[in-house]
């Protein structure tokens, strides 16, 4: 298949879906708000790489693999976006492994 962690076009920066790893250790956390905090370092980075900030977030779409795992994971999503707002979904369903709880996808715009 075809992949990139981010695609750029003009003032908007698309980053495909990220998990929960801590890349520099490979490890994946158990618990969703650990996993969620571990996404958005990841995003951070693909963002400043690109010439984008978080702050450019506007839109973001969650995927959480069980509807009674919100209540923990707001907290972390609330230390991130809270303040920025962006448009937002939120979707139960499977992800590709078992580990993996959560999986945010970003749209920035910079303009």
């Amino acid at each position: 298949m075809g992949y990139s962690r981010a695609v750029v076009q003009g003032d908007w920066c698309f980053v495909s879906g990220v998990t929960g790893y801590n890349y520099e250790t490979m490890e994946m956390p158990e618990n969703i708000e650990q996993q969620a905090r571990n996404c958005f370092v990841t995003i951070e980075s693909v963002l400043r790489e690109t010439g984008f900030e978080i702050t450019d977030i506007a839109r973001v779409q969650y995927t959480v693999v069980n509807a009674s795992l919100v209540d923990e994971l707001i907290p972390a999503l609330g230390e991130t976006l809270g303040d920025i707002r962006p448009a937002a979904t939120m979707i139960i369903a499977g992800l590709i492994k078992p580990e993996m709880l959560i999986e945010i996808e970003v749209t920035a715009y910079r303009g």
